[in-house]
């Protein structure tokens, strides 16, 4: 009996032993990298992989990072500056262009859009509504966004005549857009059909005319104009209702 009961506690020992040193007592595989931040939790914490791409991406080289509020909020700039300087642009070849039926997009991740901490929903009437104009006070000298334009033509790849291009404001001037953040501008190609050497003429401009009508008589707000254009500048009058 004596040996019984030995043998007994010997296993009920094992069986304790082996419980304390399993994966689940000891925080081991999901448990351990949850408790030391492990994989995404510690890229999240530390900055690292997207999130800090993100991070790079939203501060841009002349902003403040992004305006606060729902995920995919739109990156503020510097807004009007007494003197601008050149902006560096992304590295060659590095962006895209889209189509939309025929139409030239910006690469979201090169040129997301940045607007102005000079221009909100409460001074419309002082700012971009203002009678007499407001843009040709803030715009950068074609010194500047002359350079800015060579460069970031490298970034897209734009092999085509300089004089057809637009150095475009993807948040126009008149939307708010900020005014030499490189998030902001991209070299936009000419429109599908135009004569090579015609110079400058797209379908864009003509959309920003209208959100600014539409802003500036309150049909819609400054923020949702500006979130239009930026996810695709082609459907924006009919997302909002304008045509």
């Amino acid at each position: 009996m004596r040996s019984s009961s030995r043998a007994a506690s010997s296993v009920l020992f094992a069986a304790v032993f082996l419980a304390a040193c399993s994966p689940a007592a000891t925080g081991g595989s999901a448990a351990s990298s949850a408790a030391t931040g492990g994989s995404a939790a510690s890229s999240a914490a530390t900055g690292g992989s997207a999130a800090s791409s993100a991070g790079t991406s939203a501060t841009g080289s002349s902003g403040t990072g992004a305006r606060g509020g729902p995920e995919g909020a739109i990156a503020v700039g510097a807004g009007p500056q007494s003197t601008y300087t050149v902006q560096k642009q992304p590295p060659a070849g590095s962006c895209h262009f889209r189509y939309e039926k025929g139409e030239p997009l910006e690469d979201p991740a090169c040129t997301p859009g940045a607007v102005s901490p000079a221009v909100t929903q409460a001074n419309l009437k002082s700012t971009i509504c203002r009678k007499g104009g407001y843009t040709s006070g803030i715009r950068p000298s074609t010194s500047v966004t002359g350079k800015e334009k060579a460069l970031n033509a490298a970034s897209y790849g734009y092999k085509g005549p300089m004089g057809d291009a637009e150095y475009d404001h993807l948040i126009s001037l008149q939307l708010g857009g900020d005014p030499n953040d490189s998030r902001n501008l991209w070299v936009e190609p000419p429109d599908p059909g135009h004569k090579k050497g015609g110079g400058v003429n797209n379908r864009k401009d003509p959309v920003e005319t209208k959100l600014h009508t539409a802003v500036c008589a309150g049909k819609v707000t400054l923020t949702t104009a500006q979130k239009a254009v930026v996810t695709d500048w082609t459907t924006a009058l009919s997302t909002l209702g304008l045509g």
